[in-house]
């Protein structure tokens, strides 16, 4: 009986993660759509609250469709108590969950990642901070971008 649930649950999973990240791919390029100064200027009004609602709602669905369930216990820190928010160790695709439950904050990722399709647009929405590789002052510039966002009195969303 399990080998037939496994021949019935895993396309029947893996059609509805398709789903889900077409229409995060299609939200996000909503919101990146037309912006002005992208990467510089924080996301505002609509755009910020879409890419909250829905990112979050549909990595909630995906991460649900892959059997997982998440309880939050306690309050998770809000925006104004911790503009830098700590998840750690960052080494898996987890991360998501942090990042679904906390309202999709910006996130530190290698700037490569930004040109991935599909993934790059949704990652672009979340306002990166991109940290290149090959650039020797990268490590400055990065530390510089993140004090910048944590001091901007919750113009930028909170870093993960």
């Amino acid at each position: 009986q399990s080998v037939l649930q496994g021949i019935i649950l895993v396309p029947f999973r893996a059609t509805c993660l398709i789903f889900i990240l077409l229409l995060a791919w299609l939200f996000a390029s909503i919101a990146v759509f037309c912006q002005r100064g992208r990467g510089s200027v924080p996301l505002k009004g609509w755009r910020r609250r879409m890419i909250r609602t829905t990112l979050s709602g549909l990595t909630r669905a995906a991460f649900f469709i892959m059997g997982f369930q998440v309880k939050v216990k306690g309050k998770i820190a809000s925006l104004p108590e911790a503009p830098i928010f700590v998840a750690a160790p960052h080494s898996s695709f987890f991360d998501a969950i942090v990042c679904a439950l906390t309202g999709m904050p910006s996130i530190v990722s290698r700037a490569e990642n930004l040109s991935t399709p599909v993934f790059g647009t949704i990652l672009s929405s979340l306002q990166p901070v991109a940290v290149s590789r090959q650039d020797p002052d990268s490590r400055k510039n990065t530390v510089a971008e993140i004090t910048k966002r944590a001091l901007s009195r919750g113009q930028w969303p909170q870093v993960i």
